[in-house]
């Protein structure tokens, strides 16, 4: 049983799968169920909107490339042990007024409305 966390996924289909949707179900005590995401759940998301993006940038100047799966395991842990602990919290700060665009969006997308 995973506790202290909600757990949350986007549309991928490997996310949608039944059983996907049943271990989660099962094996996780708060949970939002796909039929109560968002429609831009991305934008939501500050892993999505902010974190991987910085990842991505860090890991393009990134040298050597990594030639294998554990290579890039590490280079993909190393590169988020270097992320900016203030950086993150900034993004995660954002949310509320996510939020709100979200909601006066009418659940649409409202990512361009931010600035």
């Amino acid at each position: 049983m995973l506790s202290g966390f909600i757990f949350q996924q986007d549309g991928a289909p490997a996310h949608t799968a039944k059983v996907a949707q049943d271990w989660i179900a099962t094996d996780c005590s708060e949970f939002i169920g796909k039929g109560e995401w968002p429609p831009n759940s991305p934008d939501l998301n500050s892993l999505d909107y902010h974190v991987r993006g910085a990842m991505l940038e860090r890991y393009k100047s990134f040298q050597p490339k990594p030639e294998n799966i554990d290579e890039l395991k590490k280079v993909l842990q190393l590169i988020w042990d270097q992320l900016p602990q203030d950086s993150i919290n900034k993004a995660i700060l954002s949310l509320p007024k996510r939020l709100r665009a979200c909601v006066k969006a009418s659940g649409g997308h409202f990512e361009h409305t931010l600035k």
